[in-house]
């Protein structure tokens, strides 16, 4: 028994190694990943992309709500210069704006049920200004979401989504 001792100690501490190494590097390969994938389906940087209504066909993504709408912006903002003005419109019922860093973290969300929000995100460490986010990451995703569990809530939600906004605006010093 004594003999392997030696190497059991060895194995536990490979295995730990690379159970960290995995959960350290595994988030930003994946959103890697997630946002090549965005760019080649037509996501648009730093603008709203509303998604089809998922449906069997159109599910790509897992466990997508076939009652909600969803609209995806992608940004970069590596230029310490930057700013994004993201602005969800009013929506009557359930609607949400979630923003994820470049590691798949939620590092915000905002409700909006039957209001408008805008919000201002701000890169990496920017100082915390007023109604602004401070971004985790220079790149990272925004999601809306609204409920819209029909065809014809689908379209309602579609032409809400008009008042959406995600725009990158240059500050000057």
């Amino acid at each position: 028994m004594r003999r392997w001792g030696g190497p059991v100690l060895v194995l536990l501490a490979c295995a730990a190694a690379a159970h960290a190494l995995t959960l350290h590097f595994a988030p930003s390969i994946i959103m890697s990943r997630a946002m090549d994938v965005l760019a080649e389906r037509g996501v648009a940087l730093h603008a709203f992309t509303p998604t089809p209504r998922v449906t069997p066909q159109t599910q790509q993504v897992v466990r997508s709500s076939p009652d909600l709408y969803y609209a995806l912006c992608r940004y970069d903002l590596s230029d310490p210069e930057t700013r994004l003005t993201v602005a969800m419109g009013p929506w009557p019922d359930y609607q949400s704006l979630a923003f994820f860093d470049a590691r798949t973290d939620n590092f915000a969300t905002l409700r909006g049920t039957g209001k408008a929000v805008s919000v201002r995100l701000l890169p990496p460490g920017s100082a915390p200004e007023a109604a602004a986010i401070v971004s985790p990451s220079a790149e990272g995703v925004i999601l809306i979401r609204r409920l819209a569990p029909d065809a014809a809530r689908f379209a309602a939600a579609a032409q809400a989504g008009k008042a959406d906004a995600c725009r990158l605006e240059r500050i000057s010093r």
